[in-house]
């Protein structure tokens, strides 16, 4: 498929302020259809309610739910009926998150700490009286019933597709089904492959490899988002429909460009605009393709250098500033920059399939955003 790609759409174009305009939207839409009492009651003790939702009121992005919306009303569909499911992606999203901070020992997410965090200070400001708490074990504890709890939540939420909004059964279930077993296993076993990376030496694991873990991590979820909401606009649950699967492979190709963004943002970013602090990546031994880069370049001692500090948890801010200079100096960062755009070239054209519209459009300058935002 020849690429049609374009320039990326400057932050001044009509393009991206529409953009920007209908992604807010979608952000405040979703805040309201999420924060409803019909909801937040459910969750007891008041702790678990506040651990559910730490990350729900604290906004986010909300890439994935608008993908899903926009690429329902790409294929004729009142956007309105998808935002069921957008709103179930974003939970299902972030119980991901939740459990994945456990997992990499983040501290901080969206400026604020992470729920283990956040209910590790709560055990040693309410439970100070009682010195056997493992306060470290409750919080990560809390996330972890939290995660559950969201997981059952964003599940759950799906159904309102059918018993609220009237939308076919028959796609509710399929959505469903691919959602919490196909696209949750693959999740899983990109979460899997991620620990068992960074325990390999970096010259065993080809680009390749390393960004089929990251499309399990991060772009299956996309896929889905974008084959939901376009089954949603169809009114039939048709994976083989040339326009579902045309979005599938576009969101696909995106989600893997975004993956690449980050770890970029990981390295070079700023801390403050991330809401993380920049290093991690570096002290957990991520095996990211900035870091393969870097390393087939590098000198005899800047590989000793990475070697031995990569996945160093108590690597101090000279040593991680050495690493980055590295990860810059020898092309790491910026052939990692050129591959996402590569892959946002080979995911444009698959929007030809679609008929024009505003929603394609929007489409389009979300593909191009990927690899330019700085957050």
């Amino acid at each position: 498929m020849k690429s049609t790609a374009r320039n990326p759409a400057a932050v001044d174009s009509p393009l991206f302020t529409a953009f920007t305009e209908e992604l807010e939207i979608c952000a405040r839409d979703l805040q309201e259809y999420l924060i409803d009492r019909r909801y937040l009651d459910r969750f007891r003790p008041d702790s678990m309610g506040e651990a559910v939702t730490l990350y729900v009121q604290s906004g986010g992005k909300r890439l994935r739910p608008a993908i899903l919306l926009w690429s329902c009303g790409a294929l004729g569909g009142d956007v309105r009926t998808a935002l069921p499911a957008a709103a179930a992606v974003e939970v299902f999203h972030t119980w991901t998150l939740v459990h994945d901070d456990i997992i990499d020992r983040d501290l901080t997410r969206r400026g604020a700490d992470t729920v283990h965090e956040r209910f590790r200070r709560v055990a040693e400001s309410r439970y100070s009286s009682v010195p056997t708490l493992d306060s470290v074990h409750y919080g990560t504890s809390v996330a972890i019933l939290a995660g559950d709890a969201q997981h059952g939540w964003g599940i759950s939420m799906m159904t309102e597709l059918s018993r609220e909004y009237g939308v076919d059964p028959a796609i509710t279930l399929h959505l469903i089904e691919v959602l919490d077993n196909r696209v949750l296993n693959l999740l899983v076993e990109g979460e899997i492959l991620d620990l068992q990376f960074a325990r390999v030496p970096i010259e065993r694991l080809d680009i390749e490899t390393i960004e089929g873990m990251l499309w399990k991590k991060t772009g299956v979820l996309y896929r889905f988002c974008a084959e939901a909401g376009a089954m949603i606009g169809l009114g039939r649950p048709e994976e083989e429909h040339p326009q579902v699967r045309a979005l599938a492979e576009f969101s696909s190709r995106c989600g893997i460009a975004f993956q690449l963004q980050d770890d970029i943002l990981g390295v070079l970013g700023d801390p403050k605009r991330l809401g993380k602090p920049v290093g991690s990546d570096i002290r957990e031994g991520k095996r990211t393709t900035v870091v393969r880069y870097a390393y087939t370049d590098a000198t005899p001692a800047e590989r000793e250098l990475l070697g031995r500090t990569l996945g160093r948890s108590d690597a101090g801010e000279e040593e991680i500033a050495e690493v980055v200079e590295i990860l810059t100096r020898r092309g790491g960062v910026e052939k990692t920059r050129r591959r996402a755009q590569q892959h946002i070239e080979e995911a444009l054209p698959y929007l030809e399939e679609l008929p024009p519209s505003r929603w394609r459009d929007l489409l389009r300058t979300w593909g191009e955003y990927m690899i330019e935002r700085s957050l």
